[in-house]
């Protein structure tokens, strides 16, 4: 079954938790500290395979986890790093951030990855807390947590030529002619309902890649028909070959057929009128197609190519004309004027103070990160996060909010009492 979208959850692996231990060492304050780190926790990572041609994987599983890395030890033993988890995506797979739309990667060539989901540092051990003033600490961080996140994967054919056309115009038998591909071929609409591939090879032993698209209606680009399914994929296409039926045989006009395809296409992307292009005027083996062969001369010159994918009449002069015309094409092509998109940096914020029913609720990504990594447990831990959040400027924040003693402050469900 061919899926070319998918919605899945990634996370990856918190981060270790770094311990509190001291060893036994004559003359040294409570034997020394020497609790190691926690390892860091493993990478999701998306990594494009050319031997994969759908989303359909992803259809039954959804949710991604890495592992976790290994808690520190005694003796100054540092937790192991979690395993990075590397999941396969096709050639063309562009991922985004479900919540805000944001490229997180754009996969196209084989064996380019993206971290879409970074794993949590490892808390530090009390042997990392060491100072001039404090020989022997009793604090240690826990694991930072992973990066979660719902993505959307979209995958978008990689082909050389796209085969655009109304249905029946036959495209699905063009495409059988001139590479293996066997797509299913009948004379009703839509019989086409997914993208094809073929591997073409002209008289010249030279090869490229042509796409199928499911046929377009007026109105594709709202979504009428087949094509707001199915557009995307004409996206990464260099040259285009509007496959039209010249015999008529729908009843449609020929011209009116380009027209209302040239249109969809660039309603879709507008960028896609600067695309290369040529005329495929098909079905030229029936008498009725002469005449709208000269009408599209007349109007388009030598860009038209008359063929008939039945009987193969003109195919071999079409292939080497597409052949030709690539050569003149960059084969990495920006789309919409940037380049592919691996991950972007993003700043965090450190926080922001909303009042909900008089509570003080405390959000963002570095407050409550420190939280997180902040262990309780000890006195030291305590006073360490209190130095933080006032590094922070936080209690400056809650003041300047009108804040009181007595009131309640809520960080990601832990709650505190506020005191001057």
């Amino acid at each position: 079954m061919f899926i070319d979208q998918a919605k899945v959850y990634v996370r990856g692996g918190d981060g270790g938790n770094g311990v509190v231990a001291f060893r036994r060492e004559k003359y040294v304050p409570m034997g020394g500290p020497s609790g190691g780190d926690g390892g860091r926790g493993g990478n999701v990572i998306f990594k494009a395979d050319e031997g994969l041609s759908t989303l359909m994987d992803f259809k039954y599983h959804k949710h991604f986890k890495a592992p976790r890395g290994a808690h520190g030890q005694g003796k100054n033993m540092h937790g192991a790093w979690g395993e990075d988890l590397i999941v396969k995506v096709p050639v063309g797979t562009v991922i985004k951030d479900d919540e805000s739309g944001q490229v997180i990667g754009d996969l196209t060539y084989h064996g380019q990855e993206a971290i879409v989901a970074r794993g949590g540092r490892g808390g530090r051990g009390n042997a990392r807390f060491v100072t001039a003033t404090n020989k022997a600490p009793s604090v240690s961080e826990n694991g930072e947590p992973g990066e979660e996140r719902w993505i959307r994967l979209e995958l978008k054919l990689l082909a050389d030529v796209g085969l655009v056309g109304f249905p029946n115009a036959g495209k699905s038998t063009l495409i059988s002619r001139i590479s293996a591909a066997r797509p299913k071929i009948a004379d009703y609409p839509f019989t086409t309902l997914v993208p094809n591939l073929g591997v073409v090879v002209t008289k010249s032993q030279e090869f490229f890649v042509v796409a199928d698209i499911p046929g377009l209606i007026e109105g594709a680009h709202k979504g009428s028909g087949l094509g707001h399914e199915f557009l995307r994929h004409i996206e990464r296409t260099r040259v285009l070959l509007f496959v039209l039926d010249t015999a008529q045989t729908e009843g449609r006009d020929v011209l009116e057929d380009y027209k209302v395809l040239r249109q969809e296409l660039e309603l879709y992307r507008p960028d896609l009128k600067e695309r290369p292009f040529l005329i495929v005027a098909n079905k030229m083996d029936i008498p009725e197609a002469q005449e709208n062969y000269e009408r599209l001369v007349a109007e388009f010159g030598d860009q038209v190519y008359a063929i008939s994918a039945v009987s193969g009449l003109g195919v071999d002069r079409l292939l080497e004309a597409t052949f030709n015309l690539l050569q003149s094409v960059p084969r990495e092509m920006k789309l919409n004027g940037e380049e592919p998109v691996i991950r972007r940096f993003e700043e965090e914020e450190a926080f922001k103070i909303d009042r909900v029913d008089g509570v003080f609720e405390v959000s963002g990504q570095r407050i409550e990160k420190l939280l997180a990594m902040t262990n309780f447990n000890t006195e030291e831990g305590w006073q360490r996060f209190q130095r933080k959040i006032e590094q922070m400027g936080l209690e400056e924040a809650l003041r300047e909010k009108g804040i009181k003693n007595g009131d309640t402050v809520r960080i990601k469900g832990l709650e505190f009492e506020y005191n001057e």
